[in-house]
């Protein structure tokens, strides 16, 4: 075969197929980095919208025991009750800054007769065994206490958990343990308690950092790559053009002429010191 004839054979369909397949590939995996920046900067809008607003009462926030919105995470709420210590669990396999530890997770009785889960810090793992060495007690009487919204968690199957422990934070499963009405849509990362607790409380929850991750960085390069793709292709089927024509006369002259501009160019710093001494 002479001329691109070669390139109508079925062996170079194979190849124009594999290549669209990978760019197709690359595409796919590009879009979907493209929809977790999406994601990320959907987190971050709820972080900016919410985290330091001001405090509405919960019965505002949360009409019934279910009701939760994912645009109301962070959302401070005000609650008034009286915390059932003796109730307190602990939600464990919870690191924190690659420690290992447990989140306090304390009732807290309202008013009308309805319990909020209050999540109330953060505790190291104990020395000797798998629990907080320590846990602080949560102020006494009639506390109120501001709360940070957060969506209920769901059973992970083979995580199991016992005695006070919990292995998530699934609300309807406390609910069940607690035998009350309990909110079961969301529960509340605790920002300030008043009256102020006689001991040092969990490490509290901070602020995220704002951080979108590098997925539009990657996104970009998945796009570049299939892209590349088809250069590769188009670079392939030209060398082999040049080999099937390698007679052709016309095709031999440009491969003569490629070959005296390389022959032309310095190819080390030798020889580039070389060329220069000799102009001068």
């Amino acid at each position: 075969m002479t001329g691109w004839q070669f390139a109508f054979s079925r062996r170079w369909a194979g190849y124009l197929a594999l290549t669209i397949l990978f760019a197709a590939v690359c595409s796919g995996l590009g879009v979907w980095q493209l929809a977790r920046r999406d994601q990320a900067l959907t987190e971050l809008f709820k972080i900016e919208s919410n985290f330091d607003a001001n405090p509405v009462p919960i019965a505002e926030a949360l009409p019934d025991l279910t009701a939760f919105d994912e645009s109301q995470k962070w959302m401070p709420v005000e609650l008034t009750g009286t915390y059932l210590v003796d109730d307190e669990m602990l939600a464990r396999n919870r690191p924190l800054n690659v420690n290992p530890g447990f989140e306090v997770l304390t009732p807290l009785l309202l008013s009308n007769g309805t319990i909020f889960i209050v999540n109330r810090g953060w505790l190291p793992t104990g020395q000797e065994q798998d629990a907080p060495d320590t846990v602080p007690a949560p102020p006494s009487g009639t506390v109120t206490v501001v709360a940070r919204l957060k969506a209920t968690e769901p059973d992970l199957p083979g995580r199991t958990a016992s005695g006070n422990q919990v292995a998530t934070i699934n609300l309807t499963s406390i609910a069940e343990r607690l035998n009350q009405p309990t909110y079961t849509g969301a529960y509340g990362l605790m920002d300030s308690e008043s009256p102020l607790p006689s001991e040092e409380r969990p490490t509290a929850v901070v602020k995220p950092i704002r951080d979108e991750g590098p997925h539009l960085s990657y996104a970009f390069q998945w796009f570049v790559f299939g892209l590349l793709a088809f250069i590769g292709l188009g670079w392939a089927l030209r060398e082999e053009y040049r080999s099937v024509n390698a007679e052709d006369p016309e095709e031999r002259a440009r491969a003569d002429e490629r070959a005296r501009k390389r022959a032309a160019k310095p190819r080390n710093d030798a020889e580039i010191e070389d060329a220069l001494l000799d102009a001068n």
